[in-house]
């Protein structure tokens, strides 16, 4: 069987067509994502805010880049919940006025079930933070984002 190098970078396409002046249904890969507003600012409420895609993005860059290094490291996780508190300065959507750190802090609440020593373990949340590409942006972007960890063991 031949090894299969993957490309170091590549470029991803998505194409958004407006449905409706808040709604945007995104063409990626085969998949359609909708997102749009809650009724009550005049959207159609059929998928999450641009702002909640970005802390939905953040969850599943979470669990997708923590079950990768497990499985790097041997190890294995039972369960896993991700819960995120973002705080949003909603002034700069208003425009009211122009922010440069529209999300000044994010809580990243992280609870797995696994059997694997501490070492291990805190070896996973070191390498979370530097491989997961939208923690990354969000930090960069001057966000105070903070992980809290509870690891439950099993039995």
């Amino acid at each position: 069987m031949a090894n299969v190098t993957q490309k170091s970078v590549v470029t991803m396409q998505a194409r958004g067509a407006v449905v409706h002046h808040a709604r945007t249904d995104v063409a990626v890969r085969d998949l359609t994502v909708t997102i749009d507003e809650p009724a009550e600012r005049g959207g159609t409420n059929q998928g999450a805010t641009p702002t909640e895609t970005l802390v939905i993005a953040l969850i599943g860059c979470t669990t997708v880049v923590s079950h990768r290094i497990a499985d790097r490291l041997g190890i294995t996780l039972e369960n896993m919940s991700v819960d995120v508190a973002a705080d949003f300065d909603r002034r700069g959507v208003m425009q009211e006025e122009h922010l440069t750190v529209p999300f000044p802090k994010m809580d990243l609440r992280i609870t797995v079930t696994s059997s694997a020593p501490d070492d291990q373990i805190e070896q996973l949340k070191d390498d979370l933070r530097k491989f997961c590409p939208i923690s990354n942006v969000i930090r960069q972007s001057g966000t105070d984002l903070t992980e809290t960890w509870t690891v439950n063991r099993p039995g």
